[in-house]
């Protein structure tokens, strides 16, 4: 019996070892800095999709109508 008790301990300690790793692993992320937008107004406004050949050979292919 105590051999079998001694398999439960380790066990136990096991998944308590994995639980707080978890959490740690889960904490970590938000740990980080947030950091600041560096584009402009006018940088965030602008167009930035552009019709180009490779967007027409790809609505082309996937014959979605063209642009």
């Amino acid at each position: 019996m105590k051999s079998a008790r001694k398999a439960t301990l380790k066990r136990r300690d096991f998944l308590l070892a994995l639980g707080a790793g978890a959490a740690a692993t889960a904490a970590a992320p938000l740990a980080t800095k947030a950091v600041a937008d560096t584009e402009s107004y006018d940088e965030k406004r602008k167009a930035r999709y552009r019709v180009t050949d490779d967007v027409k050979a790809f609505y082309r292919v996937n014959r979605y109508p063209a642009a």
